[in-house]
């Protein structure tokens, strides 16, 4: 068994898909985005990365805010379709028959029919090449709670969510395991002895 040697490049695959709304909720936009991510728990920060000549890129540089909306597989047409279309040249919201809401602490739109829709501040703009990051703190984060149980525990499976790979969008599949499993099973092993 050998390895193939490829040239530099993205290939830290499956990523998240979003929907990232901005603008405003009378007049706003969603661009589909797969560089995004955690980059600190506290306080609670994100990054989006855009190409400049995206019709978003301004409006999130103009307003230094947008909303990250987690995808779901009923949400996944809308997210390809926001993905390959421009908003200088439509209404996204309209033509998906989603619902711009304001979000609570920002003027940008949640997705309504996203189950998790992530308020975000930009801090910094970081221009990296071919796209620019837009480092954010979290303000608000809103989740449906369709998926809460009576504890108030978020049941985020239960909502299909949608991971994106190598050009395709996909559900993801069974669970391995919890956070700290590995170490959980070696310790009773331990114990039995």
């Amino acid at each position: 068994m050998g390895k193939a040697i490829w040239k530099p490049g993205t290939v830290l695959y499956p990523v998240p898909v979003v929907m990232v709304s901005c603008g405003t909720a009378e007049k706003g936009n969603i661009i589909t985005v797969a560089w995004t991510g955690t980059v600190n728990s506290d306080p609670a920060m994100t990054y989006v990365s855009i190409r400049p000549s995206r019709h978003s890129f301004d409006l999130i540089k103009n307003n230094g805010e947008f909303v990250i909306n987690l995808v779901t597989k009923d949400l996944a047409y809308a997210c390809d379709f926001c993905g390959v279309k421009s908003g200088r040249d439509m209404d996204k919201f309209k033509e998906m028959n989603l619902t711009a809401k304001k979000g609570e602490k920002v003027n940008a739109p949640i997705i309504y029919e996203s189950p998790v829709n992530i308020e975000c501040k930009v801090k910094e703009i970081i221009p990296l090449g071919t796209h620019h990051m837009f480092l954010a703190e979290v303000v608000s984060v809103s989740v449906s709670d369709e998926y809460l149980d009576e504890s108030g525990k978020f049941h985020f499976n239960e909502t299909e969510p949608v991971c994106y790979s190598h050009g395709a969008y996909y559900t993801l599949g069974e669970q391995l395991g919890t956070f700290g499993y590995s170490v959980k099973k070696a310790e009773k092993t331990k114990k039995k002895k």
